[in-house]
């Protein structure tokens, strides 16, 4: 990640899946998390004809998977500055879905069901 002549965050073309949401899990100040995705949705839209909601989505739907792999607390404070959850299981807050629940919501989302 680099910074711009105009002091905001910008990621290169090529990084990691690590390099783009790695540091994202450290953050604990609104103001940071929201310049965090305001770069995470600029080098989205730099890849195509894509709107700016539906890069928010995207952004916001890996962060919530991102952080599925981290302990509760961290999901839970990822979800609440980024303003996001998992794209299949939801909100930390649920806890985590038994194994056919889990299988369950995989089979809905293959299906492109609501999760």
């Amino acid at each position: 990640m680099t910074q711009s002549t105009s002091d905001k965050l910008r990621f290169p073309d090529k990084v990691t899946i690590g390099d783009l949401y790695c540091p994202a899990m450290d953050i604990t100040d609104q103001a940071e998390a929201d310049t965090y995705l305001e770069a995470l949705v600029e080098r989205n839209m730099r890849f195509g004809t894509i709107s700016r909601f539906a890069a928010e989505k995207i952004e916001r739907d890996n962060l919530g998977y991102f952080a599925w792999h981290h302990d509760v607390e961290t999901r839970l404070r990822i979800e609440r500055l980024f303003r996001c959850a998992h794209p299949i299981f939801g909100p930390a807050s649920k806890g985590r879905p038994t194994a056919d629940e889990a299988l369950e919501a995989g089979v809905r989302a293959g299906k492109g069901a609501p999760a």
